[in-house]
């Protein structure tokens, strides 16, 4: 005797015969008995909406756990483990973001399943462990910001949403919605795109026509009324004086408004071909400053908690006078966070890669730096020491 209930109607000792509705992406075995509320609510988590039980073999109280429907084990994984899978995912989204960038140019369709299911790999690597791609947005390329910069503000987006607790599939809403939102520029001339200098007015106009054209590339292929919405507030002010419809207050969705402060604070503190980028603080405080006037005041301080201090990726100097990245927070602490040491100041010289702990060491940050300050070549240097 079969029946389909929402998930939120599902009871321990109730048997589970199929999947009805998911969002997410969580495999488990069709069929099982629920035999702990901590198998509910990891099903929650992972986006099912509603499922098929079997009312005959229903029972009343629980019984011993059953392999068959259990909540999924916890995926948190080292750092280490992690990083070189990482850096091979943030290099596949650059690809798969020229790709896009290429076909939308020359109106070409494209096909949502791929982006979705490249989104949906970068959240799974977010959820084992979110510092080795937060360490990826750091390393950037000279001339690939278009490609980076939606990959990052994806990343980013993904990081925040997990840090409010969001539901599994507005994660990978947010997600998606991060990796398109800047698809429209490419139909912006490279003479505006990648002008060193100040743009005229009319340049302006055009460069802000960019969202206009990325709503057309994505409703061709089929996003989601709500994406869409989301991706096209990207650059819209709570004060109206954003754009490209000069929404204001309570017409700019939370999405929206999450995903503008996301996207401003990777543009300040990427390179750009006409400005060179800011530390994360600095960036951070801009965004701090501009509150409540453009950004939602309590989304602002929720990312600042999210990103930390001192961001995952960004390099620090010691008391020790030796170069580190920050690989991890210390939440209990966040002036002192988990580091590897890689360079030497006083000597000039690369260090083979040490892991130190700030929590427990007797050195302190003494600020944050920025790898041309001393001349480094920090992304070869990650590459072919760090994410290996």
């Amino acid at each position: 005797m079969l029946k389909t209930i929402p998930v939120s109607d599902l009871e321990v000792g109730m048997y589970v015969d199929s999947i009805a509705e998911q969002n997410g992406n969580l495999k488990i075995k069709s069929r099982g008995r629920v035999t702990t509320n901590a198998a509910i609510t990891a099903m929650k988590k992972q986006g099912i909406v509603s499922i098929v039980i079997d009312l005959s073999k229903q029972l009343i109280k629980e019984e011993e756990p059953s392999p068959e429907v259990e909540p999924p084990p916890e995926q948190d994984i080292p750092f280490v483990d992690e990083i070189s899978k990482a850096a091979k995912l943030h290099e596949k989204g650059k690809v798969l973001q020229r790709r896009m960038l290429q076909a939308a140019d020359k109106g070409l369709p494209i096909d949502i399943a791929i982006p979705k299911e490249f989104t949906s790999n970068l959240v799974s690597s977010i959820d084992r462990n979110p510092n080795a791609l937060l360490c990826m947005t750091k390393i950037r390329e000279k001339d690939s910001y278009l490609l980076e910069h939606s990959l990052n503000v994806a990343i980013l987006l993904a990081n925040f949403a997990n840090y409010l607790e969001m539901p599994e599939d507005e994660v990978q809403e947010l997600a998606l919605s991060g990796f398109l939102h800047d698809i429209g520029k490419i139909k912006v001339p490279d003479e505006i795109l990648h002008k060193p200098g100040r743009l005229t007015d009319q340049e302006m106009v055009i460069m802000r026509d960019h969202v206009y054209y990325g709503i057309r590339v994505l409703e061709d292929m089929g996003i989601p009324e709500r994406m869409i919405e989301t991706i096209s507030q990207h650059h819209e002010r709570l004060d109206g004086y954003g754009y490209p419809d000069g929404a204001r207050g309570d017409e700019i969705t939370k999405f929206g408004r999450m995903i503008a402060i996301v996207d401003t604070y990777d543009a300040i503190t990427a390179d750009r071909c006409y400005k060179a980028g800011m530390p994360s603080q600095k960036a951070l405080k801009i965004l701090h400053e501009e509150t409540p006037l453009k950004y939602d005041q309590h989304l602002v301080e929720q990312f600042i908690k999210c990103i930390g201090v001192y961001p995952v990726g960004s390099l620090v100097k010691l008391s020790s006078e030796k170069i580190a990245v920050v690989i991890k927070q210390n939440e209990n602490n966040p002036l002192k966070p988990l580091v590897k040491v890689f360079y030497s100041v006083r000597s000039a010289h690369y260090l083979q890669p040490v892991e130190i702990d700030l929590l427990h060491s007797q050195y302190r940050v003494e600020k944050a730096v920025l790898a041309s300050e001393f001349k480094l070549d920090f992304n070869r240097y990650f590459n072919e020491s760090i994410a290996i």
